[in-house]
């Protein structure tokens, strides 16, 4: 039997969905608030419904967060705003698909069969080292569950560091593999995507995790010894 949590903050709303699903051979968990959201997610949950407006934020905010610990559970948001930018916006921080408000009971319980069926996003799509995760697939970075803002090349040069994490990188590596060229010819350039990059991983408050190895390259993880 598939669990459901449902995140709703409209009482009656919610308690019909509960009602409809568990008719159908569901069972679920309810949730008015992302704080109660978070009490009752866990690893046992299969599919979540989610509201986008909660009296205590917003439901793609928490999305964010989930998909940033690399959580890759099929979830459904449920919203009254219709507006393509909203749908968008949803659906680019990890949702799997978007049902407006008022929506059939016949057409949410369709939604809700072709996730459970397709099941949760491939861990292929999900990168991971240390506090840092990767969606491929998405092409969004996060650390601790906070997004990164990264320009396109600065989240390549970031996706090959992970995948050489604890090794040291020169710049020959990332000129060869990430920009395809002759080191000569991008080496002020990498240095500067390099220097961005390391001050969004460490924004204040955050541990060093980039470091420069002189004379030899970079070097993404533990301080070398």
């Amino acid at each position: 039997m598939s669990l459901i949590l449902i995140v709703e903050d409209e009482p009656r709303l919610l308690g019909s969905i509960a009602r409809t699903l568990e008719e159908s051979g569901y069972a679920t968990l309810a949730a008015e608030t992302l704080a109660a959201a978070d009490r009752q997610f866990s690893d046992q949950v299969d599919l979540v419904l989610l509201d986008v407006m909660l009296p205590d934020g917003s439901g793609v905010d928490w999305l964010a967060t989930v998909r940033g610990a690399g959580n890759s559970v099929p979830v459904l948001m449920l919203t009254a705003r219709d507006a393509v930018e909203d749908r968008v916006m949803g659906l680019d921080t990890g949702a799997d698909d978007y049902l407006v408000k008022p929506f059939s009971w016949d057409e949410l319980l369709a939604r809700i069969r072709a996730l459970l069926r397709r099941g949760p996003q491939s861990e292929s799509t999900l990168l991971k080292f240390g506090p840092l995760t990767v969606n491929l697939l998405l092409r969004q970075a996060y650390r601790d569950g906070s997004e990164l803002e990264l320009q396109n090349r600065q989240l390549e040069i970031l996706i090959y560091l992970m995948r050489h994490g604890n090794e040291i990188v020169t710049r020959e590596m990332v000129a060869r593999d990430v920009w395809k060229e002759p080191t000569a010819t991008w080496t002020n350039v990498i240095q500067v995507h390099i220097n961005h990059l390391r001050k969004v991983l460490e924004a204040p408050g955050r541990p060093t995790i980039l470091h420069t190895i002189r004379g030899q390259g970079y070097l993404l993880g533990d301080p070398p010894c």
